[in-house]
C-alpha cells in the first residue's frame, strides 16, 4: 500500500496474524525484495517464523523464493489476482490504515 512520503519511507507493509489479527504495521523505502525481506526478518525475529505465509501475487517473486530457502518447511499461500476478497482479513485491515490517512 502506497502512503503520503515521508523522507525515504513511500510504502507501508501490513503483516498480520491469521489466527489472532494481530497486525504489524512498518514503512519500507520501496517495494525491492531486499527491502522487504529486512522487514519480514526483523518480524520474524521478534515473533518467530509463521508455518503459512499468504502473500499477495506482488511479492511472490525474489524475497518470497529466499525466504522458501531459509525456512523450507515454510508453506506459501497466494491470493487470487485482482481479487481482494481472497484477503480479507488484511484488506480490512488496510482500510483502517487508509481511514487514518496515513
Amino acid at each position: 500500500m502506497q502512503s503520503k512520503p515521508c523522507r525515504s519511507h513511500k510504502w507501508i507493509m501490513v503483516y498480520q496474524c491469521h489466527f489472532t489479527k494481530f497486525v504489524i504495521i512498518c514503512t519500507v523505502s520501496s517495494k525491492r525484495a531486499s527491502d522487504v525481506a529486512f522487514q519480514l526478518l526483523d518480524i520474524f525475529l521478534l515473533f518467530g517464523t509463521p508455518s503459512i505465509l499468504q502473500s499477495d501475487k506482488e511479492f511472490t517473486a525474489g524475497v518470497i523464493k529466499n525466504l522458501k530457502l531459509l525456512w523450507p518447511q515454510l508453506t506459501m499461500v497466494h491470493g487470487r489476482p485482482r481479487h481482494p476478497q481472497s484477503q480479507g482479513s488484511i484488506e480490512r485491515a488496510n482500510g483502517d490504515i487508509n481511514f487514518l490517512d496515513v
